[in-house]
C-alpha cells in the first residue's frame, strides 16, 4: 500500500477535477496544480499549490513550458525505497508527488476540425504524457490517473482506505497511462503521415492446440476496446484454429434467424441449416441436409439446448463443437459422456464491430463485414408469377444461409430446411448442378437462392428441370431481362433483392 500526501492536478477536460479536489483535501491531500486548473479549483475555495510557485519558474512560451522542471519530475521519479533516491531530492529540497492526475490535449478530436498546421502543433501534449509516462514508470511509488473515468474508483479507494492505494490499482493505473500515451502517439504520427496508419491492439486470449495444421503454432487473440464475443468451454479437448474457423461460420449464420435455429459446419463450409418451432426439429433438419457431409463438423444453436436436442446430436454420429446461449443439466450430463466433445456456452447478445481482414502476398485487405440486412419490404417480384406464401418463406430462409456460402452459392430449400448447397465453384451452373445433387428427390417444389446474378440461361434450365419454382437473386446482370423472360415462359417465380453477398 502506498499512502498518498501529495497529487499532481494538470487536465485539459476538467469536468469533475473540482470534485476530485474537494475529495483529495478532504483527505488532507496537498495539491498541486498548474494556471487554469488552479484557478478552478481556487474557485471551489480548494487550498492549491501552483506549479510555478513549487519551481520558483514562471510558465514560459505562451505555456508550453510547465511542468517540465525538476522539482516536478524529481518529486514523481524518486523511488521513495531508495535511500539515495530519498537523501538526493532531500538535499535539492524536493517533495515526493503521490499521485498524478492528468489528461491530455485534445489532439485526436481537432484533427476532426480540419485545422491548419499551426493550430494542430499547439494541441500536441509534451507534459502531459511526459508526466504520465513518469508516474506510470514509477507505479510502486505512484498512482497515474489518466483517464475522468478513472476518478471514482480512485477516489473510493482512497477514502475506503484513509488515503492509501494499492499495489494492484497503482499497477492497472500503470498499465492504462502507458497504453494511452502509446495510442496518443500513434494519433500524432498519424497526422504527420498524412495517411491513415492503423494499429492493432490484440491481447491474447487462448492457446489453441494447433494452426490449420499440427505443424503450425496458433493462439486466439482478442481486440482490446472492442466487443469480443465471449465464451467458456464448459467440457472437451482443447480448441484449434480450425476449431475457431468453424465455430465463427456457424455462428455468423445462425444468428441470421429469430425462430430456433441449427447450423451445422465443416471446414467453414456450411452442411446443414434447418429452423422450426423446437430446436431438436430444427437440428434433425439440419442433420438431414447432408449426414455425410456433418460427420466431424461444428454445431451452433440459437437456443437453450434441451435433454431432446441434445439427445438428437448424440445420434446424429461424431461431431467436434457444440455452441450455444446456454444448457439445460439433462443435456450437458449426456454430453459428458463424449470426453472429447467440446461444448461451448457463447454469449450470443454480444456485437462486433471487427473488419474483415485477410491477409494476402500484396499486403492486408480490409473491408467492412458483410452486416447488411435484408429488408422485406424491399424485395421486388420481376416475374409474372407471385410465390406463394411457403415459397417467400423459404426464399428469404435460403437468402440468410446462401450469404453464409463461398461463392459462387446456391442454397436449395423447402419447409425451412436447406436441401443442397453448392458453392466455391467458377461457374455458377457448376454450383447449381451440386445442390441439386444433394437434394437429390426432394428437389421438386424447393426454392433456389445465389448469392449474385445468373450470367446465363443454363442455371435456370437445370433447375426448371428438377421442379424448382421460385428463384430468389440480387439482379443486375445485362441478362436481367432474358432470365426475367425465361422464368416467365418456365412459370418460375423469381425475387431480386439488390443485395449482392458474395463471400471469397
Amino acid at each position: 500500500m502506498v499512502k498518498i500526501r501529495r497529487a499532481l492536478i494538470s487536465v485539459w477536460d476538467k469536468k469533475g477535477i473540482a470534485e476530485v479536489g474537494r475529495r483529495l483535501s478532504d483527505l488532507n491531500i496537498e495539491i498541486i496544480s498548474t494556471g487554469k486548473t488552479a484557478a478552478l479549483l481556487r474557485r471551489h475555495d480548494i487550498k492549491v499549490t501552483e506549479v510555478a510557485t513549487l519551481t520558483a519558474f514562471p510558465e514560459i512560451l505562451s505555456g508550453r513550458v510547465k511542468t517540465l522542471h525538476p522539482k516536478v519530475f524529481g518529486g514523481i521519479l524518486a523511488n521513495k525505497k531508495h535511500p539515495l533516491h530519498m537523501e538526493e531530492i532531500k538535499n535539492l529540497g524536493i517533495q515526493p508527488i503521490d499521485m498524478v492526475i492528468v489528461n491530455l490535449y485534445p489532439f485526436p478530436e481537432k484533427m476532426k476540425d480540419n485545422l491548419g498546421w499551426e493550430e494542430m502543433i499547439e494541441y500536441i501534449d509534451i507534459g502531459g504524457p511526459s508526466m504520465l509516462r513518469a508516474a506510470a514508470k514509477n507505479f510502486k511509488n505512484v498512482a497515474a490517473v489518466s483517464d475522468v473515468s478513472q476518478y471514482k474508483a480512485v477516489l473510493g479507494e482512497l477514502e475506503k482506505n484513509k488515503g492509501f492505494m494499492s499495489q494492484d490499482t497503482l499497477k492497472y493505473l500503470a498499465q492504462e497511462a502507458f497504453y494511452l500515451t502509446k495510442e496518443y502517439d500513434n494519433c500524432v504520427y498519424n497526422y504527420f503521415k498524412g495517411k491513415e496508419v492503423i494499429t492493432w491492439n490484440l491481447e491474447k486470449e487462448l492457446s489453441l492446440r494447433y494452426g490449420e495444421n499440427s505443424h503450425q503454432k496458433a493462439d486466439l487473440y482478442k481486440q482490446l476496446e472492442s466487443s469480443n464475443v465471449k465464451f467458456h468451454k464448459l467440457q472437451g479437448k482443447e480448441l484449434s484454429f480450425n476449431n475457431i474457423l468453424d465455430l465463427d461460420a456457424a455462428l455468423a449464420c445462425v444468428k441470421e434467424f429469430l425462430d430456433p435455429a441449427a447450423v451445422i459446419v465443416k471446414h467453414a463450409s456450411i452442411c446443414g441449416v434447418g429452423i422450426d418451432k423446437k430446436l431438436s426439429a430444427s437440428y434433425k433438419k439440419a442433420y438431414l441436409t447432408d449426414t455425410i457431409s456433418s460427420f466431424g463438423g461444428i454445431i451452433g444453436l440459437n437456443r437453450k439446448v434441451d435433454k431432446d436436442t441434445a439427445s438428437q446430436i448424440l445420434k446424429s454420429e461424431f461431431k467436434e463443437c457444440i455452441a450455444a446461449p446456454s444448457y439445460s443439466k439433462e443435456a450437458l450430463k449426456m454430453f459428458s459422456s463424449k470426453k472429447n466433445l467440446r461444448v461451448l456456452e457463447v454469449d450470443f447478445l454480444a456485437k462486433n464491430n471487427f473488419k474483415d481482414i485477410r491477409a494476402t502476398q500484396f499486403g492486408y485487405l480490409i473491408q467492412d463485414n458483410d452486416s447488411v440486412k435484408l429488408d422485406k419490404n424491399k424485395l421486388t417480384v420481376v416475374t409474372k408469377r407471385n410465390p406463394t406464401d411457403r415459397e417467400r418463406k423459404d426464399l428469404i430462409f435460403a437468402w440468410k444461409v446462401v450469404k453464409h456460402v463461398k461463392s459462387n452459392a446456391i442454397v436449395i430449400a423447402k419447409n425451412l430446411s436447406v436441401l443442397g448447397i453448392g458453392g466455391g465453384q467458377p461457374s455458377r451452373v457448376g454450383s447449381v448442378k451440386i445442390a441439386i445433387s444433394k437434394a437429390d428427390k426432394l428437389v421438386k417444389g424447393a426454392v433456389l437462392a445465389s448469392d449474385g446474378f445468373f450470367p446465363k440461361e443454363d442455371s435456370i434450365k437445370s433447375a426448371y428441370k428438377k421442379g424448382i419454382k421460385a428463384i430468389i437473386q440480387p439482379g443486375g446482370s445485362i441478362k436481367d431481362k432474358d432470365i426475367i423472360e425465361l422464368c416467365d415462359k418456365l412459370g418460375i417465380t423469381m425475387l431480386f433483392t439488390g443485395i449482392r453477398h458474395f463471400r471469397h
